[in-house]
């Protein structure tokens, strides 16, 4: 069997990749990899204790299955996980108007546990929507149906992960090459100059493809189709990320040519039913209504449809005029599926018995290719690190993605974490809400659930995950300062947010920022000439080493570590621990570790914390 053809389950031939090393935005990745299955709780410092099986023969892929448990069981703390269903049930409420959501089903879990599944309002609560009043009308409580565990839900474009799944798939077994032109597959894709996409370009949204076009108005699938021949790009290939419907509508024919099978038909039979995922489909069947939450009063002209309340077909106008079957929306799922198909992807492809992608394939859909356009980082039909909805959650390695009806799926590699939340936000119109605001907010909650172990002793400073905050750790006036050392941990919104060494020579009048380096095990030492640390620090403690500013005068030195945030998202938050300042002879001047001297230490907005 050649390379080109293989089939054996060690992942994606060197052909196709694109020849082995793609040059992704400039930068070179070779066999790219945030490895889901090398970071599973307790592995990080964070205290988990529930690290799941082991492939049979020794092997580092995880084949872990999901039972309910309590949060200790998960290596979660509970009053911050108990947070998580307090804060989604306030936008339940006006938030500011009206509420975010009639409803929704959450769930959180780390490792094997699923620690959370609460279902919370209604699955169907109006019958119409008064846009004369900007009011729904309700149902009686007694046709109200409210939300359960089991609750389906239409997913809308969280329906792009199940294409992009399948996609990678077929690259796997060599009938699909990842950096080969559209027009390989589709001949008639060429027109209107779109004949240099790549199917990494969909898969990448930087095909330079528009949003969307109204392909519902065509009654005929020739129709549909000659539109999006004829489609001009917006944008070059390449050249821009925007996020696209019709990269993924593209996918769907790439698949159903190569392999001569309907969209439905692949996600049944190559990934729901083998992971046994039996609520997850294409047009549920009318016996599943009562258990679907309902989304929107279509109507025209918010919608592009005269519809009335949808309530068991899919609410995207494109895929319902493509017969319910899309590879951007039309997937119906409910929470419980969603996490056995996170628990797969952070088991590396397995699920109990059953493998539906090698463990290769699933770093290189969590592997951005989007270096080239910062802030929009993406892998393969997962975007990456977007703190706009994953909150705190948000690292480099953080995968998901996010449905118009209010639904999204976070899964992190790092704290082997994993959060669904499913709303049924456009019940009963779409302009009752904005934002993400309750996807922050309980990804934030999750976030806060994972424990961090103190460097050293049995707490940390801490300074809180508030946006729009100031808080300064401050040491004492210390004559003959020379050198700082201790440990730090940090997660801030990259650029927006951040941890700050500063030092003043005048009792705390002005303060100067101190240049320091950074160093985790194992690697080399970083340097912070700006003495800033933003962003992501691997979730592991780094060793500070500062050389401190010496007055003339010989005045005593001041130090603080502030922590900063903006308005608007958070990380994890900054801990800083084993605090000491050394002499030019290198002797300890301060050494928070004695009772004495960690009296001193003011602290404004910091806490003491033991996780």
């Amino acid at each position: 069997m050649t390379e080109e053809s293989r089939s054996d389950g060690r992942g994606p031939s060197r052909r196709a990749f694109g020849g082995g090393v793609l040059a992704l935005g400039g930068a070179l990745m070779i066999g790219a990899v945030p490895g889901a299955a090398a970071h599973g709780p307790g592995g990080d410092g964070s205290g988990g204790k529930d690290s799941g099986g082991r492939a049979p023969g020794g092997g580092d892929v995880r084949r872990t299955t999901l039972r309910h448990g309590s949060a200790e069981r998960a290596g979660l703390l509970p009053e911050h996980l108990d947070r998580l269903v307090t804060e989604a049930e306030s936008f339940l409420r006006p938030s500011p108007v009206h509420p975010w959501y009639a409803g929704a089903v959450l769930l959180a879990g780390r490792g094997g546990t699923v620690a959370l599944h609460r279902p919370i309002g209604m699955a169907v609560r109006y019958a119409a929507y008064d846009e004369k009043t900007d009011t729904g009308v309700e149902l009686p409580a007694e046709q109200r149906i409210p939300m359960r565990e089991d609750t389906v839900f239409d997913l809308a474009s969280v329906s792009k992960l199940f294409t992009s799944i399948l996609a990678v798939q077929q690259i796997e077994r060599g009938t699909l090459t990842l950096e080969e032109r559209v027009t390989a597959y589709l001949p008639e894709f060429g027109g209107g100059g779109k004949q240099d996409i790549t199917v990494r370009q969909l898969l990448t949204h930087t095909s330079g493809f528009r949003a969307w076009i109204p392909l519902y108005k065509e009654p005929t699938r020739e129709g549909q189709l000659r539109l999006l021949w004829n489609e001009v790009p917006a944008h070059p290939p390449g050249t821009v990320y925007l996020y696209s419907d019709l990269n993924l509508i593209t996918l769907q024919l790439i698949l159903e040519e190569i392999t001569g099978r309907t969209l439905d038909d692949l996600l049944r039979t190559e990934i729901t039913a083998p992971l046994g995922m039996h609520r997850t489909r294409f047009n549920p069947p009318l016996s599943w209504r009562p258990d679907i939450a309902a989304t929107e009063d279509a109507r025209k002209p918010w919608s592009g449809l005269d519809r009335g309340m949808v309530w068991g077909e899919v609410h995207d106008e494109n895929a319902y005029g493509m017969g319910g079957v899309a590879g951007h929306a039309g997937v119906f799922s409910c929470a419980w599926d969603l996490a056995v198909l996170a628990r797969t992807l952070l088991n590396g492809g397995a699920y109990g018995d059953a493998r539906v992608l090698s463990p290769a394939s699933v770093e290189l859909m969590f592997t951005d290719f989007n270096t080239a356009h910062p802030g929009d980082e993406h892998g393969l039909g997962f975007e990456l690190y977007q703190h706009w909805y994953m909150g705190a959650l948000a690292t480099p390695r953080t995968a998901g993605h996010t449905g118009f009806t209010g639904t999204s799926l976070v899964l992190d590699p790092t704290t082997d974490a994993f959060l669904v939340v499913l709303g049924n936000s456009v019940h009963p119109v779409r302009s009752w809400r904005s934002g993400s605001a309750p996807r922050v907010a309980t990804a934030d909650a999750l976030a806060r659930a994972v424990p961090v172990r103190p460097a050293r002793g049995r707490t940390a400073w801490f300074s809180g995950m508030a946006s729009a905050t100031t808080a300064t750790l401050t040491l004492p006036d210390l004559p003959d300062a020379a050198r700082l050392e201790c440990a730090l941990w940090w997660d801030t919104e990259p650029g927006a947010d951040g941890a700050f060494l500063e030092a003043s020579t005048d009792g705390g009048a002005s303060w100067t920022t101190v240049p320091f380096t950074t160093v985790r095990p194992g690697s080399e030492p970083r340097p912070h000439p700006s003495g800033a640390a933003s962003g992501w620090s691997g979730r592991v403690w780094h060793t500070v080493r500062a050389a401190l500013p010496r007055d003339p005068a010989t005045r005593p030195v001041r130090l603080r570590w502030r922590c900063a945030t903006d308005r608007r998202y958070v990380g994890r938050g900054v801990y800083v621990d084993a605090l000491r300042v050394l002499d030019a002879a290198g002797r300890p001047v301060f050494d928070e570790a004695q009772p004495a001297d960690g009296a001193r230490v003011e602290a404004k907005g910091w806490i003491r914390s033991a996780d």
